[in-house]
């Protein structure tokens, strides 16, 4: 499965099947740029099991806002459109590979 570039018009609908990893980031974000590698990795490796969305918060401040993120990389879990976990800041790749399987 391919990582998605959710917006605040499609976000509802990308997050709302299944276990959907949800990374709210920025271009200009240090961190960010740091993780997107993991996620990659996590996309390959996962495959089906779990959807990863980006979103990125200065493009889509409604979503952002609607979940209160205040930092970021912000990363949560969602299952079936309900928002399960969170975690925020950078993130090595087993600690989210425990997330995630909290929640498959």
């Amino acid at each position: 499965m391919a990582i998605v570039n959710a917006t605040d018009q499609n976000f509802a609908t990308e997050t709302g099947e299944g276990v959907v990893l949800a990374d709210f980031w920025a271009p200009w974000c240090g961190p960010c740029k740091m993780i997107a590698p993991v996620l990659t990795e996590l996309d390959e490796e996962m495959g089906d099991k779990v959807k990863i969305v980006k979103l990125d918060v200065d493009e889509n401040q409604e979503t952002a806002g609607k979940f209160g993120v205040m930092s970021i990389p912000t990363l949560m879990v969602f299952k079936n459109g309900e928002k399960v976990d969170q975690v925020v800041g950078f993130q090595p790749k087993e600690a989210l590979v425990e997330l995630l399987n909290k929640h498959l």
